[in-house]
């Protein structure tokens, strides 16, 4: 999963529920980077720190703040999705690791599910010492099927120091440590090429009904609204999810989450109609539906920012990250700018999604390893390449390389414990992570037909109850 347009609104707090523990922790964990961020103003940021996606950022500059221990001789491995820039970026955190302890760290490409692929490396008897695992719902099942090594003593003391207690929970699984989030993410944005706003004469929506009147502007002014990466059924995912959490509200919200109501709810109803304004208009929708869906997640970013002021599409509705795919020549908040996913219903969406590096082979070196992740020092390199929000607590701030991400990343320390977590990363992984399957092929076929709302919903609970067993 890991900012609001030129005023400040005031976004609603997410109210008691009485989901379990576990349920109630990943559930709150993605509401306090989003509701903090979109209390923000991204206008009053400045310009003047020029900083872009893909930053190269000074990271020889490290504080000393972590006890690591010799591991000469000491091979490990790490398994993450993570590909391109962030990957790139990442591996200077992990080869940091191993300029101060004499380790060897390998970085290991893993394919989406990554607890699918995590299965048949265990399987096969040669798990990677590391996962970085996006869903609270992979943890836990890690954790079920004896994958996961609880964290030792020094991580404990560690994430202690640097985590609200938010954080640390939702990497606990029946109390136990075993996810320390290394990665956050506020993926409630829409990103968009500010010359053909410009161009068009068109300003930051702040509700739905302007959202849709903006992209009309938009259209009529020669250029497509939307880019949608609808190759990738996640990006679609978090579009239904900002629309529900926005038009149903939080409570309905954890409900459908824990599957405590079904997608046959006239509230899911109203979230697909509401979406259907925008997907059921293939004009706008850079290559229509057939386009959106051979359209994976980078290109979705990149065909709005590039193209002068005739790129493929406007808008991009996508998080924090994609600031790694936005062209370096298209400065942020200059060429490149942002603004909260529209209100649908009385407040704004609140939407977010973290990575968890949790321990497959435990041993002195993954556990110092997992000790490195969960300090600040580990995350101010990352924050200076750009492109990457921390939930630790003690990064400098300056180390973001623009206003922009220093204001998203004051945000979510501000924020503290109020958050909620990306849906489908709560949702078992063969209902909300798993390509071609559940609710991300579910959405995909919506996307090329968004008329047929009642089917949707049928296919929809029928997965869920498959995957819930309930």
């Amino acid at each position: 999963m890991r900012m609001t347009s030129s005023t400040i609104r005031t976004r609603w707090s997410p109210k008691p529920d009485t989901a379990t523990p576990q349920h109630r922790r990943a559930a709150k964990a993605a509401a306090a980077v989003a509701a903090g961020a979109l209390a923000l103003s991204l206008s009053a940021c400045g310009s003047s720190d020029e900083g872009s996606g893909g930053s190269t950022g000074d990271t020889d500059d490290t504080s000393n703040n972590v006890t690591l221990p010799k591991l000469d001789g000491t091979s490990l491995e790490v398994a993450a999705v993570w590909s391109g820039t962030e990957q790139a970026n990442f591996k200077k955190v992990l080869q940091e690791f191993e300029k101060r302890t004499g380790a060897k760290v390998t970085f290991v490409p893993a394919q989406d599910p990554i607890i699918n692929f995590i299965g048949s490396k265990v399987a096969g008897g040669q798990p990677p010492d590391i996962a970085m695992l996006p869903q609270p719902g992979a943890i836990k099942q890690a954790v079920d099927k004896g994958w996961a090594k609880e964290l030792g003593s020094e991580a404990v003391k560690e994430l202690g120091e640097n985590y609200s207690q938010g954080w640390q929970d939702i990497g606990k699984v029946s109390g136990k440590p075993y996810g320390v989030y290394y990665k956050a993410a506020n993926k409630s944005l829409i990103w968009y090429n500010n010359q053909v706003f410009e161009n068009a004469g068109a300003s930051e929506p702040e509700t739905w009904p302007d959202l849709l009147n903006t992209a009309q502007t938009v259209f009529d002014s020669g250029v497509t609204p939307f880019s949608i990466g609808g190759a990738e059924g996640w990006t679609l995912t978090d579009w239904f999810e900002n629309v529900y959490l926005s038009q149903a509200g939080p409570e309905k919200y954890d409900q459908l989450a824990k599957h405590e109501i079904k997608w046959t709810d006239p509230s899911v109803k109203d979230a697909l109609t509401t979406l259907a304004q925008v997907w059921g208009k293939p004009d706008w929708i850079a290559g229509g539906a057939s386009g959106a869906l051979q359209t994976d997640f980078p290109a979705s970013v990149t065909q709005v920012f590039t193209g002068g002021d005739q790129p493929k599409a406007a808008m991009v509705a996508a998080g924090d990250f994609a600031q790694v795919n936005i062209p370096k020549n298209m400065k942020i908040d200059t060429d490149a700018k942002v603004f909260p996913f529209p209100a649908v219903g009385d407040n704004g969406p609140v939407v977010s999604g973290g990575d968890a590096a949790v321990i497959l082979q435990d041993s002195k070196g993954s556990q110092a390893l997992a000790t490195w992740l969960a300090s600040p020092d580990a995350a101010s390199i990352q924050a200076k390449l750009g492109g990457y929000l921390s939930p630790n607590k003690n990064v400098p701030n300056s180390d973001y390389p623009n206003a922009v991400q220093q204001k998203i990343a004051k945000a979510l320390i501000d924020a503290g414990d109020d958050f909620r977590f990306d849906m489908s990363d709560q949702a078992p992984q063969a209902f909300g992570g798993t390509p071609g399957k559940g609710e991300w092929k579910i959405l995909q076929d919506f996307l090329k037909n968004p008329k047929d709302i009642a089917g949707t919903q049928a296919k929809l609970e029928a997965e869920a109850a498959a995957a819930y067993g309930n």
